[in-house]
């Protein structure tokens, strides 16, 4: 299970299918079944807490986006108002995601929801794809040459890895799943962030990686 340290709130991990399985759960019961779906959770963030220092402390809101291979899953400690009462929702998690409250504020359980994992997250602007060739950048910097994306190309484990970013003023939720899908034509999406190819891989283009593709190697 990868696990990337967002904030003092916020915490980030993923882990593949292959994972939950070693762990002894199915695909069916983390979807179906609220036990085992609260039981996988609270498995991993026993190993979050003890690799990210990550205390669960009073109500937390979780996202969880389901992905080829695996489930990306965001904790957030909620912040509450100087009465004790209200739920201020954080600034960097939108209005979609799940809570999960407690009267106990140092043993968190969940409240009344099912199935514990949501659907994935429609407005993803952030991708990583993993490829073997950088020409296998080619193609898809043609057919994309007028269209303002951020990207930018790390080599990280022996694989390349592009991450791209949408401008969420400049790309309407229809850009991004037209242009998505020509990324997909060609490479496969990852769950690496850029956090860690920025930290553990070798930068080759930090930005416009998809012009610099085309005029270096087209």
């Amino acid at each position: 299970m990868d696990i990337e340290r967002i904030n003092d709130n916020t915490v980030k991990f993923y882990i593949s299918y292959l994972d939950v399985e070693e762990r002894g759960f199915s695909r069916d019961e983390i979807w179906f079944n609220r036990d085992k779906s609260e039981e996988l959770f609270w498995e991993m963030m026993d190993e979050v807490n003890e690799e990210a220092d990550f205390v669960m402390e009073g109500p937390l809101w979780i996202q969880v986006q389901a992905m080829d291979k695996g489930l990306e899953v965001t904790v957030t400690k909620a912040q509450l108002t100087k009465d004790g009462q209200k739920l201020d929702l954080p600034d960097d998690i939108d209005d979609r995601r799940k809570m999960f409250s407690s009267d106990d504020a140092v043993a968190p359980e969940f409240d009344e929801f099912e199935p514990v994992f949501d659907e994935p997250d429609l407005k993803k602007l952030e991708y990583t794809f993993v490829f073997s060739e950088v020409d296998e950048l080619l193609p898809i910097a043609r057919r994309l040459m007028y269209v303002p994306i951020e990207t930018a190309l790390y080599h990280f484990e022996n694989k390349y890895y592009l991450y791209v970013n949408f401008d969420e003023i400049l790309h309407s939720d229809e850009d991004v799943k037209n242009n998505i899908s020509i990324f997909a034509e060609y490479l496969q999406t990852s769950p690496i962030t850029i956090h860690r190819l920025e930290e553990y891989g070798k930068e080759i283009f930090k930005e416009d990686a998809l012009s610099n593709v085309l005029h270096y190697f087209g």
